[in-house]
């Protein structure tokens, strides 16, 4: 072992590498960076336009660097662009919509929701020439189906969703998050395992060129945040 290495704990630790920028370099990045995802919208008008593959496995690669709980990465990106299989989520997807439009929510949360102009209509489940899957694996099964614990699983997914959605927009693609609930039915048609569990549905693609997105705001940062110096 090289005198650049580590054993903790029975384990190779090497060391970080830190990038050294100055105070100045740090104040532009991350405004830059602010600037930049503040431009993000959740879109739900699509084009049909093709998006290559391996964008879409760079941006699963980079949601995959995400943080989890004992390094577990207890997550699965599925990507579909089947249309046949975009078809068939889409009808199960507004299946349950209706369910939920139409007595499942109360009067509170449509009256909520009516300002984003949202419907059980998801044309852009098929519209989208990808839609990424996210599960959850909610325990780890080993190559002899034996089960082993996961840890902080709903935290460690919902962080990488979060790189997931910030890849896709640096991209200069667009998504929206959709959870049409219950989500059993993804499971089903994309036949996954049983320890999977699916968390989230995100459509991926270019913007309709007569896209049109709701005229929200965000909050100021003096509403989100607290400084106690």
């Amino acid at each position: 072992m090289s005198s650049r290495e580590k054993l903790i704990y029975g384990f190779r630790h090497v060391p970080y590498q830190q990038e050294d920028f100055s105070s100045g370099e740090m104040l532009d990045r991350s405004k830059e960076f602010y600037d930049w995802l503040d431009k993000r919208r959740s879109v739900r008008h699509f084009s049909d336009k093709p998006v290559p593959q391996e964008v879409i496995e760079n941006i699963i690669k980079t949601a995959g660097t995400a943080p989890s709980g004992a390094h577990k990465q207890p997550w699965k990106f599925c990507a579909v662009s089947n249309s046949d299989l975009k078809k068939k989520i889409r009808k199960a997807a507004e299946q349950e919509e209706k369910e939920n439009y139409r007595g499942r929510m109360s009067e509170r949360w449509l009256k909520d929701l009516a300002p984003l102009g949202t419907d059980e209509n998801k044309e852009f489940l098929e519209i989208a020439p990808w839609l990424i899957v996210v599960f959850k694996e909610v325990y780890e099964l080993d190559q002899n189906d034996e089960k082993h614990n996961n840890y902080y699983v709903n935290e460690s997914v919902g962080i990488a969703c979060g790189m997931l959605i910030s890849a896709i927009h640096n991209s200069g693609l667009v998504t929206l998050t959709h959870t049409p609930s219950p989500m059993n039915f993804l499971a089903e048609l994309l036949e996954r395992p049983s320890n999977e569990r699916a968390y989230l549905l995100l459509p991926v693609g270019y913007a309709a060129g007569d896209a049109f997105v709701p005229d929200i705001h965000r909050k100021k940062l003096e509403e989100i945040s607290e400084f106690y110096k």
